[in-house]
């Protein structure tokens, strides 16, 4: 079986479009699909291949002991199965460690050509651990700046999780990388191949296993809602970045255009591959898909486990706010650094960025007077 993990670093760029409908394309090429949900605590998937709200969910598994298999529904689509997530559960989006490694022993022993994991938009540790549950993972993207740029955040993260799992506690390569974690200046002008040198220096048998990893992790790059063939030089930049910075290398899965069909499929709770088989945006699909079923599988060595010491975790843009900025700071100086982010689209973020820091000042602001309300009633109380 082979596992397909699909992310994307910003929301609303078509990842659970891409997941449903290359669920069913395989199936239809006579691969037998499973498609989990694990955009745990914000479940829709179902919504994108018309299956209803079923009992058995990842949620009732988690909960209330339900058998794993019972969570695994066939779909009215050839080949296809579903499993879904559970939004209505709180605390799915903060896995304990041993919750998430039975999931993924459970996953593993899934019996399908193809296991679909549609993740979470983002960089919270599970998602980067599921993420690498294959080195040939889906990074969905678009042409806006904020998503090329969070896409590329969610690479540079992955590979920091990738460089925690290899240096365990303890070793000199983790203990370089721990002191990272205090200096923002660091962050943002890390550059991994030259502090891969450092590490070959201090820790040479558990650096030349990273290096072996980073050979095996080779993601792959859809670019969604491009409006203009120029649109996809963003892919080559976002490839160029990784190269360069990351010492990661990128595949160009391929793109798809932006077309309202996915919003009407979706009203009528249709893929768009079934709504529209003939459409531009399903044929993309399609090719997607050729391309998954003939690309000779990857996998990580043996030893390699993405849900081991969960205690040791980079402190992840999500997690922090401080870390955060750190991160984006870090991710514009790479992208400007390499030529590959304009001044034009430089002033194009930092609106943006200035947009979402006034929105979030009067949900503040907001929140702040609905405290005192409540505080004063609970006074006169």
């Amino acid at each position: 079986m082979q596992i397909v993990p699909i992310a994307s670093g910003k929301g609303g760029v078509g990842k659970s479009l891409l997941s449903a409908n290359l669920a069913i394309a395989l199936g239809q090429a006579g691969k037998r699909v499973v498609l989990a949900d694990l955009d745990l605590g914000a479940s829709n998937l179902h919504l994108a291949i018309g299956q209803t709200v079923r009992k058995n969910s990842i949620g009732t598994y988690l909960t209330d002991k339900t058998p794993f298999q019972s969570v695994i529904e066939p779909t009215e689509y050839e080949n296809v199965s579903f499993i879904a997530g559970d939004s209505q559960i709180p605390g799915l989006t903060s896995l304990k460690a041993a919750q998430k490694a039975k999931l993924v022993r459970n996953f593993h022993s899934i019996d399908a050509d193809f296991l679909i994991l549609d993740l979470g938009a983002g960089t919270h540790q599970i998602i980067l651990d599921m993420f690498l549950q294959s080195p040939q993972g889906i990074i969905v993207t678009s042409p806006a700046v904020t998503a090329t740029l969070d896409g590329y955040l969610f690479l540079k993260n992955s590979v920091f999780r990738l460089m925690y799992t290899t240096f365990k506690r303890g070793t000199p390569g983790y203990m370089l990388i721990e002191s990272l974690k205090k200096s923002s200046d660091t962050l943002k002008s890390l550059y991994i191949p030259r502090l891969v040198s450092e590490l070959e220096k201090i820790d040479p048998e558990n650096t030349k296993l990273f290096v072996s990893r980073m050979n095996q992790f080779r993601p792959r790059l859809v670019m969604n809602m491009i409006d203009d063939p120029k649109d996809a030089d963003r892919a080559q930049r976002i490839r160029n970045s990784c190269s360069q910075y990351l010492g990661l290398e990128l595949e160009y899965l391929g793109l798809m255009y932006r077309d309202q069909l996915q919003d009407k499929a979706l009203a009528s709770r249709l893929p768009v591959i079934i709504y529209k088989p003939r459409s531009v945006l399903a044929q993309a699909i399609y090719r997607i898909a050729e391309k998954v079923i003939a690309a000779e599988p990857r996998q990580f060595d043996k030893e390699f486990n993405a849900t081991m010491d969960s205690a040791a975790t980079f402190q992840l843009a999500e997690e922090d706010a401080a870390a955060d900025y750190r991160l984006k700071l870090s991710g514009i100086d790479d992208l400007v650094g390499s030529g590959q982010l304009s001044t034009g689209e430089l002033i194009e973020m930092i609106k943006t960025q200035q947009y979402e820091l006034a929105q979030l000042k009067k949900e503040n602001l907001l929140l702040k007077s609905k405290i005192v309300r409540a505080a004063k009633q609970g006074f006169t109380v």
